[in-house]
């Protein structure tokens, strides 16, 4: 373990994200549009131009058209218009809900017309982040509070390290193994303590998602996937385009896995460490068939997490290429569809793979049948509380 914490060390101090210079006119920028908070008053479907279809809510999403009254906080009292186009006039702005709107087109003397740049949704953000804490620290308590530490650090190294390592040009693969692994240290010791169960855990996880990269890298590669298929990608390519994306492809690919590999090790490692508890007579290799009859089942349930997890984020994909009519065989070898059975697959196999080896690293290090046996007699129910050292096999 200070192997793995002293190489991912310097691998942060390797990777970690230098000043990039971006060529002039790349930057996205919003010089002269100055955002201001207002409120909705009233919401009026666009008056019709003759001939032309209905503009109201019902219109569809491409006629759709209203007018929304906007009342500015800066000046209480100020009125604007609004118009709202397309998927904005059908996202079910009512009357009350704020808004973020920016004046466009103004000269000196003359004023522009109003454009709507975002509804401010900060405060349904807000409750549903307040009623998911909530949740945690009632059902899960201390540990929760810790999870939820572990959560928030886990998020200052993505914001914090990974993603401007990325946007800096450094190699991608490295930065996922990197800052998964310092991700891991963090949310699996501050949750479950620092133990020989969760070292066991910590390990078949890092096993694990030394596979699901290699594996990753290798689909990504054997597949020709050149990491450009969603607006987002294209815009990038524009930005950062010297850019691996293949690469960011995968490392999106070991991020996504990350978050199911720590439950599943987790579980395994809990796993054997309570079937020692209640059969300390068992040697090592019954201890690993046990577990893995444990893992099995876990397996068979969470492989439906992660396929349906990727489904449910794909799914305007999965229904934009239904609509195409063209052979199953094409449309599986298109690069979006591509893509998601690569991630999907790629994660999975990680994940299967886990089971065994979690199981197999935990069997090894928790307490022999002879020293469970000795805290049994002394009423000791946990024997991850032993103190580290050499595990004898049985």
């Amino acid at each position: 373990m200070a192997v793995v914490a002293a190489i991912t060390m310097a691998g942060l101090v390797w990777l970690w994200p230098t000043e990039r210079v971006l060529p002039e006119g790349s930057v996205l920028t919003t010089e002269g549009i100055v955002p201001v908070r207002g409120q909705i008053t009233a919401i009026e479907p666009c008056p019709a131009a003759p001939d032309a279809p209905p503009t109201g809510p019902d219109a569809g999403v491409q006629h759709a058209c209203l007018v929304a009254q906007v009342e500015l906080d800066r000046r209480a009292g100020e009125l604007v218009d609004v118009e709202l186009v397309g998927v904005t006039a059908w996202s079910g702005l009512q009357p009350g809900d704020g808004v973020h709107v920016a004046e466009v087109g103004a000269t000196e003397g003359v004023p522009g017309g109003w454009s709507l740049i975002t509804v401010d949704r900060i405060p349904v953000l807000a409750i549903f982040t307040i009623l998911f804490v909530v949740a945690v620290l009632v059902v899960a308590g201390r540990k929760g509070f810790f999870g939820l530490l572990g959560l928030v650090v886990s998020g200052v190294v993505l914001f914090g390290f990974m993603i401007p390592a990325l946007t800096s040009g450094q190699p991608a693969v490295w930065v996922a193994i990197v800052g998964s692994t310092a991700i891991m240290f963090v949310v699996l010791y501050l949750a479950h303590g620092v133990s020989w169960r969760t070292t066991s855990a910590f390990v078949g996880t890092w096993l694990s998602l030394l596979v699901t990269t290699g594996l990753g890298a290798l689909g990504v590669s054997m597949a020709r996937l050149s990491g450009i298929s969603s607006e987002e990608t294209l815009a990038l390519t524009n930005l950062l385009g010297d850019l691996d994306f293949p690469d960011i492809l995968t490392c999106g690919l070991v991020i996504a896995g990350l978050g199911v590999l720590n439950d599943v090790t987790i579980t395994q490692a809990s796993s054997v460490w309570e079937v020692r508890a209640a059969g300390p007579h068992l040697s090592r290799g019954q201890l690993f068939a046990s577990g893995m009859r444990i893992g099995r089942d876990h397996i068979a349930s969470t492989i439906y997490t992660i396929v349906f997890a990727y489904a449910g984020a794909a799914l305007s994909l999965l229904l934009l290429l239904s609509l195409y009519e063209q052979p199953l065989n094409l449309l599986l070898s298109t690069e979006q569809f591509s893509e998601e059975i690569i991630r999907t697959l790629g994660s999975g196999i990680g994940l299967v793979l886990s089971v065994p080896l979690t199981t197999g690293v935990a069997a090894l290090t928790v307490a022999g049948a002879a020293g469970a046996a000795r805290r049994s007699g002394r009423g000791a129910d946990d024997p991850e509380r032993a103190a580290p050292g050499p595990r004898r096999a049985i």
